[in-house]
Formats: C-alpha cells, structure tokens, sequence
C-alpha cells in the first residue's frame, strides 16, 4: 500500500478510471454479445437495430481511449458485414 500522500491519491484515481475503463469495455460486449445471439437466430431486424446501439458503445469507448480508434473501427466494420450478409 502507498505511504506517501500523492501515492496514494493515485491509487484512488487509478482505481475509478479502472472501474469505468471495464465499464466500456463491458458494454461494448455486451452488444456484441446481443447482436450475434440475433445473428445465430436470423433476425435482421433485431440485429440491425442492436448494431445502432454497439456502434455507440464503441464510439464512446475510443473516444475515451479505452480501446484504440482502429480496433473500433474494425470491429464495427466486422460486424456491419455480418448484418449486412444476414
């Protein structure tokens, strides 16, 4: 455990952007999750309307820096194909 004062309050920081950074990482899964239970099940419909709401996830998130710019990219890329092909 940190001794020092500045130490500490850094650990405290850490902690909340941690807590949030999983957070994103969370929802960004989440949807992803979603969208590929309506793919298995062949809704278009359902998928499309999820995939509004995964992008927004992952814009957040790369916005935030908690994933990379081009790994959202791809994987809103990866997806909207997926949908796409449906």
């Amino acid at each position: 455990m940190p001794i020092i004062k500045s130490a500490k309050k850094a650990l405290r920081q850490s902690k909340r952007r941690n807590e949030r950074n999983v957070a994103y990482k969370n929802k960004v899964n989440k949807t992803k999750k979603i969208i590929h239970k309506s793919l298995v099940a062949k809704e278009a419909d359902k998928a499309k309307a999820d995939l509004v709401v995964f992008f927004k996830a992952v814009d957040k998130a790369a916005k935030k820096k908690v994933i990379h710019k081009n790994k959202a990219n791809r994987l809103k890329s990866r997806l909207a194909k997926k949908v796409k092909n449906l």
